[in-house]
């Protein structure tokens, strides 16, 4: 029998400050579901958040976390070990196993690693349930529906299409991943979700950033103005045994989506320290999660008495040739396989600067070797090595700049006949002085690749800035001409400086050579304070007639042939295993 909860949303019990200079903030991915081992697409939502995390941190901006780990509970865990004839706390504890070597791998600095299966997390998930049920928007009631199991909840028909089970007979698929669906029906506790949607669209209303890309926002408010039923948030214990029991009650298990999202409070001290970090929180999600983090999370937190998180930030899909990653297609592409076949720095940048949040992104392997071997190896590389090398800087230090070569001016038509420096050079100067800036912006709002993208730019503009004047044929005897070639490498370096620094969040290793290479000391890489071309403004430069740093070799090695690489892939791989 339905019953309405015996009062609405509680009064949030607001939190510390979270707004200010040096405030606080948490960074979180999903915790992943440890049926299976990583793909790409669990990466990506990692290194976002990792890059975010870094360039907050390069910034001085405030205490910063970075939250990950496993979901361990539900049905398709407890089926998954049972078809591997193993327990479901072993299955987790290897697959958990595999996910942390992944992401400490690929050099993602998390600072927490939850696992639901945990101790402190079970005891924030029964705390929270208790502040629901004491909230009275929990009832007990009989429900039915189609269930997906891969998806862990119940759809509704409009989101269902007719497909083929294994056997190839007709059956109910979920429309958005093709999984088959079962109908179910069976007593559970009901969240009274559609009492919320008022909340939840003044929430959306005051806070229009709380959800982005704009795109992921305004669906979002489509669902809002769609039904909202009550949400079922508990499972019978006889078909579900694998979760944590409902209090008070061992014939029901927690709904695995419940238990989940509440590690976002756990890692924080849910219930009782929490208040020191929470709601200053981004959530970067995929966008196949986007309702359970934008719709029944914020919703069970006002439920709760709590504030919504302060930002979700969603991230679309990649795709394998055109096609969607499965295992049936065979086409799963292996993190750990691809940061051996193309480093972790090129595997990195890749994934950062071909992910575009707002659309499906495809990956192929042609793809990443010319990315990589064009843009780190060949360009930023090259450029490094070139304006480094002993035949054009014999003293190997950080050369002065000339003002009378290269002169200020406001406009850089007025560069001609007043030094060596032509427009194309002021442009050069103008645009790397203005791109800390613009990545500053583009990270702020979560299009690192735009960010990467504007540093590839730059970067070629320096290449023909120095293919342009050609300092290897300037003649050193002359007083005039060695002027003008270390000016030449002296804002050649002065970019590299600046490209190598702006580079730290996305390809950390990579950036640390290059900047070791240009003696720029740890201290020296912050991006707050970052200057650029001091002499050019008549200021006095740091790094002038520096020593530079000892020579490491090649920057970043070329990729070799696609042929080769593949074989070395077949090779690093090993059988798929039954999970």
């Amino acid at each position: 029998m339905w019953r309405p909860p015996r009062r609405l949303p509680c009064p949030l019990r607001r939190a510390a400050a979270t707004t200010g200079p040096g405030r606080r903030l948490l960074l979180s991915t999903p915790i992943f579901y440890a049926n299976g081992p990583p793909h790409i697409g669990h990466l990506y939502s990692a290194l976002l958040a990792d890059a975010l995390l870094r360039h907050r941190r390069l910034r001085a901006a405030g205490p910063a976390r970075l939250c990950t780990g496993t979901d361990e509970h539900g049905l398709k865990i407890q089926q998954a070990a049972a078809a591997a004839g193993t327990s479901p706390a072993e299955l987790c504890e290897r697959v958990s196993g595999l996910f942390r070597q992944a992401l400490t791998q690929a050099g993602v600095a998390y600072t927490d690693f939850t696992r639901t299966s945990e101790p402190r997390h079970q005891r924030a998930v029964r705390h929270f349930w208790g502040a629901l049920r004491d909230g009275g928007v929990l009832y007990k009631g009989s429900y039915e529906g189609w269930y997906c199991t891969p998806e862990e909840s119940f759809l509704p028909e409009s989101q269902l299409a007719e497909g083929t089970d294994a056997q190839g007979r007709l059956c109910k698929v979920s429309l958005e991943t093709g999984h088959e669906v079962h109908w179910t029906k069976e007593e559970n506790y009901m969240f009274r979700l559609s009492a919320f949607r008022d909340p939840l669209q003044n929430w959306l209303r005051d806070n229009p950033r709380a959800i982005f890309p704009d795109p992921f926002y305004q669906c979002v408010l489509r669902w809002l103005d769609e039904d909202l039923p009550d949400l079922s948030v508990s499972r019978e214990r006889s078909r579900l045994q694998w979760g944590i029991p409902v209090p008070n009650d061992p014939t029901q298990t927690i709904y695995v989506w419940v238990d989940a999202l509440v590690n976002y409070l756990s890692v924080v001290g849910y219930p009782e320290s929490h208040g020191a970090w929470w709601p200053a929180v981004h959530h970067v999600v995929g966008k196949d999660i986007l309702k359970f983090h934008a719709l029944y999370w914020p919703a069970l937190l006002l439920a709760a008495g709590l504030e919504p998180p302060e930002r979700i930030l969603v991230h679309s899909h990649w795709t394998v040739r055109g096609q969607k990653m499965s295992k049936s297609l065979g086409n799963v592409v292996d993190p750990s396989v691809c940061m051996g076949q193309y480093g972790v720095d090129g595997f990195r940048y890749f994934l950062l600067r071909q992910g575009v949040p707002e659309r499906d992104c495809d990956y192929y392997d042609e793809k990443v070797v010319k990315l990589v071997n064009s843009e780190l190896a060949d360009a930023l590389g090259g450029l490094l090595n070139r304006s480094t090398a002993p035949s054009i800087n014999p003293s190997n230090t950080y050369p002065c700049f000339s003002e009378p070569c290269f002169p200020k001016v406001l406009d850089p038509r007025e560069a001609r006949g007043t030094g060596r420096a032509c427009a194309e050079d002021y442009r050069l100067v103008a645009a790397v002085a203005s791109l800390p800036v613009q990545v500053d912006r583009y990270f702020e709002g979560f299009q690192i690749y735009k960010a990467l993208e504007c540093i590839a730019q730059c970067v070629r503009q320096t290449n023909g800035f120095f293919q342009r004047h050609r300092p290897w044929k300037l003649d050193r005897r002359d007083a005039v001409e060695q002027l003008w070639l270390d000016t030449i490498l002296h804002v050649t370096l002065e970019c590299l400086r600046v490209y190598g620094t702006l580079l730290q969040p996305v390809v950390p290793h990579t950036a640390d050579k290059l900047l070791s290479r240009l003696a720029v000391g740890p201290g020296e890489r912050r991006l707050s304070g970052l200057t650029f071309l001091a002499r050019y403004d008549g200021k006095p430069c740091p790094f002038e007639g520096r020593q530079l740093g000892p020579d490491t070799g090649i920057l970043f090695h070329r990729l070799g042939k696609l042929e080769t690489m593949k074989k070395r892939k077949q090779e690093a791989q090993v059988p798929d295993k039954q999970l």
